[in-house]
């Protein structure tokens, strides 16, 4: 199938979907039975309405979760015991990737769509495995690892989906090929912005090296949800950042849960992405490249370094030379 597949316009396409969509509602009407599928971190926050939403569908649904127990508690109260099967898994630890991978691979043989979900956001400074910066290593590392070792799986679906989970956090900083693991000056929205960047950028060279094998990747941005992605965030951060008032209120423009699972359900599952890939999701359709003169800037479109093709081979080599794991190698 060489050269099938061409390079997705970074464009939107007019879904009929947008901000205040939910996961539920672009599912309305598909029927996922006999699909599998994977939503990391999908027993909290926008990943249980992802989870929720691809069950409702039809599809049998793996919960990856650091917390195991929680998880299937969690998933039980949701009533997604019978349709969901919760496994261990630490992004942070690429023995338990590498664990959690192989158990997969020896119960399914194939894997349609991988929803790269979990994440940890501005975290205090932290080592991880060789040294590697905390955020950059669960955020990325992890994903790219699982990614790589479930390859034959997504292969073997013949029409799988990637989708990586970034955000307007991107925009915060580009990949800083010089420290990516913040050896010195560390501050943790530019380390967050960094791994947000590489999430993007993966799904752009994912879906160069997987398209012709039928395996496409999307990078989303969920929208603003207040959900536990803020556990290290203390309350008069979250103030001055102007996301609520002294009283706890959301300023507008900040999502449901089932608002920020919808974009996600959407990239993994829309019959108008067919033969589309490599480019970044959000409110439901494509987005467009930011607009630096917008007052909207900061929040909306995504920036070129996000996107930019021969960053994006130079990161997988990268993250390939520090893992040793390379599904294309």
């Amino acid at each position: 199938m060489s050269g099938e597949f061409t390079e997705t316009p970074q464009h939107p396409i007019g879904s009929g979907f947008g901000h205040g969509s939910t996961a539920m509602e672009v599912v309305e009407g598909l029927d996922l039975t006999g699909k599998t599928a994977i939503v990391t971190g999908g027993y909290s926050g926008l990943g249980l309405e992802t989870v929720r939403a691809l069950a409702s569908a039809g599809a049998t649904v793996t919960v990856p979760a650091r917390r195991l127990e929680h998880a299937q508690k969690v998933l039980a109260e949701a009533g997604l015991a019978d349709a969901v099967e919760a496994d261990a898994l630490d992004l942070a630890d690429q023995a338990s990737v590498r664990a959690f991978a192989a158990r997969y691979l020896d119960r399914h043989d194939t894997l349609d769509i991988l929803i790269n979900n979990a994440a940890i956001m501005a975290s205090p400074e932290h080592r991880v495995g060789p040294g590697w910066e905390a955020q950059f290593a669960t955020n990325h590392l992890g994903h790219y690892t699982l990614v790589n070792l479930l390859w034959p799986a997504l292969l073997a679906s013949g029409n799988a989906r990637v989708v990586s989970l970034s955000s307007t956090g991107h925009k915060l900083s580009p990949l800083r090929f010089d420290d990516i693991n913040f050896t010195s000056g560390y501050d943790k929205w530019r380390a967050y912005g960094q791994a947000k960047t590489a999430n993007s950028l993966f799904a752009v060279e994912l879906d160069r090296l997987g398209r012709d094998s039928g395996v496409r990747a999307f990078a989303v941005h969920p929208g603003g949800i207040m959900t536990e992605l803020q556990r290290h965030l203390p309350k008069e951060e979250m103030v001055t950042a102007g996301w609520m008032d002294a009283e706890g209120n959301l300023r507008e423009g900040f999502k449901t849960p089932e608002q920020g699972a919808a974009t996600s359900v959407w990239a993994a599952t829309s019959p108008a992405l067919a033969g589309m890939g490599g480019v970044y999701c959000e409110d439901c359709d494509i987005a467009e490249p930011t607009n630096k003169e917008s007052p909207l800037a900061r929040y909306r479109g995504v920036d070129a370094h996000a996107i930019d093709r021969a960053d994006a081979r130079k990161l997988w080599e990268l993250s390939a030379e520090l893992t040793g794991v390379n599904a294309f190698g």
